[in-house]
């Protein structure tokens, strides 16, 4: 089977190649969108690939700054409600992600259910009438 990734009307698949996209849905949330033929699956993939980035980027960045302020926020003198307030400050980008990660994934596997029935679909129709 060829496979397009230009944009364009959804193509007809097989229900095998529908739940195949389903499973790439779930590995990466989008690209099995793609090669389904939904445009929509390249706004899936820019939120996934955005989010990915900024988990990682700011997630990093946050196990740094809670590594060098270990001492000081667990400390015998540190105050628990400060240090808190603190740490929800400086995991507030690496949240951001994770919740923008979430929502492609939920978005991308809506998706997919819809193709996986549009593929039933399409087989009940080929199917002949019973005599």
């Amino acid at each position: 089977m060829k496979i397009s990734l230009a944009l364009g009307n959804p193509r007809e698949l097989s229900r095998q190649t529908a739940w195949g996209c389903l499973t790439t849905n779930l590995a990466l949330p989008g690209f099995g969108s793609i090669v389904a033929g939904r445009p929509v699956g390249y706004i899936q993939a820019a939120l996934y690939l955005a989010a990915f980035i900024i988990t990682v980027v700011s997630g990093t960045r946050f196990m740094l700054w809670a590594l060098a302020n270990w001492s000081r926020l667990h400390g015998p003198q540190a105050d628990p409600l400060e240090a808190l307030v603190e740490m929800g400050r400086a995991a507030r980008w690496p949240l951001v992600g994770i919740l923008g990660f979430l929502f492609s994934w939920v978005w991308a596997l809506a998706t997919s259910f819809s193709i996986v029935n549009a593929a039933k679909k399409a087989e009940l129709q080929k199917v002949p009438p019973k005599l």
